[in-house]
């Protein structure tokens, strides 16, 4: 599947936010997407999702316009920045309610074995961050939509997360945002970076420096 979205304007008080915006991901490939703080990235992802309705979006899959919000269709699932798990549901009432195979996870992450039971307030915020993250890779969506998945997380599991995404990307298309730019060069099969409320699609690293979002040299 083609996911796109395109011709995004959005004006948050009359100011400018993002302008003629582009933005594919497809079945198979993770999307990057780069950006200095504030400059629209999450609210790119919202749009996407449904959640957030700028002045002018077109949404696409496999070419078909969709006027709804994607998520009314039952396609999309979004991960935020902040916990969306509520505090209160137990580790094992999440996998249910989400239609996750708890077991899977286990045998992945078996140092949870003993959090089964346990509320979601009762877990660090990297374990809150693992479980919604591995959640939403898993579930029925076609369209993964990761805003900062990295954040608060120990190497161990970034790395295992990583690994997670390159299997599942097989037969989902993944679009991920992070601050963390090694981590989103390493994974990404198609980058693009968003500045001054646009999106550029970037062949080469070294387009990062000329563009200025990373300094001359940083990559070297």
């Amino acid at each position: 599947m083609i996911f796109e979205i395109d011709n995004v304007e959005l004006y948050f008080a009359e100011k400018q936010i993002l302008n003629g915006v582009y933005l594919k991901a497809e079945t198979g490939k993770l999307t990057g997407i780069l950006g200095a703080n504030g400059c629209g990235k999450s609210s790119l992802l919202n749009i996407f999702f449904g959640s957030l309705q700028p002045r002018h979006k077109l949404i696409r899959i496999d070419k078909k316009p969709y006027l709804k919000p994607l998520f009314k269709y039952g396609i999309v699932i979004y991960l935020p920045q902040e916990n969306f798990i509520p505090p209160k549901m137990k580790l094992e009432t999440c996998f249910q309610l989400f239609k996750v195979d708890i077991t899977e996870f286990l045998q992945v992450f078996p140092e949870f074995k003993t959090y089964k039971r346990a509320k979601m307030r009762e877990l660090s915020g990297g374990q809150r961050r693992v479980i919604e993250i591995y959640i939403c890779l898993n579930s029925r969506a076609k369209l993964i939509l990761l805003d900062e998945p990295f954040s608060h997380l120990s190497p161990l599991y970034i790395e295992k997360i990583k690994n997670l995404i390159q299997e599942l990307k097989k037969e989902k298309a993944i679009i991920l945002t992070d601050h963390m730019y090694r981590h989103i060069l390493d994974t990404s099969d198609e980058l693009y970076l968003l500045k001054n409320g646009s999106t550029k699609l970037i062949s080469q690293t070294s387009e990062l420096e000329d563009y200025n979002y990373l300094k001359a040299g940083t990559l070297y």
